[in-house]
């Protein structure tokens, strides 16, 4: 891999997570911290959805961009013949 497509990987690379660690935060902190009042009067699942993303919703939330990440990261490899 010559040293251009190097720096296009890794460009890719770091704008991937990037991305998922602004979800991750939008998640963690926005919305399980910061809006959880106005969240709270909405109902998911029979509880204040506030509080239902404090518990439970960051958790998936984390565990799918787990997961997105891996699988993107896979296509990346594959894309710049990575193994």
């Amino acid at each position: 891999m010559d040293e251009e497509q190097r720096r296009a990987y890794w460009l890719a690379n770091t704008a991937l997570i990037r991305n998922l660690l602004i979800i991750w935060a939008l998640a963690s902190s926005v919305f399980s911290i910061l809006l959880v009042q106005p969240l709270n009067t909405i109902r998911f699942f029979g509880l204040p959805f506030g509080f239902w993303m404090a518990q439970q919703g960051s958790i998936l939330i984390f565990v799918g961009l787990i997961f997105t990440y891996a699988f993107q990261m896979d296509k990346l490899d594959r894309k710049y013949n990575k193994k």
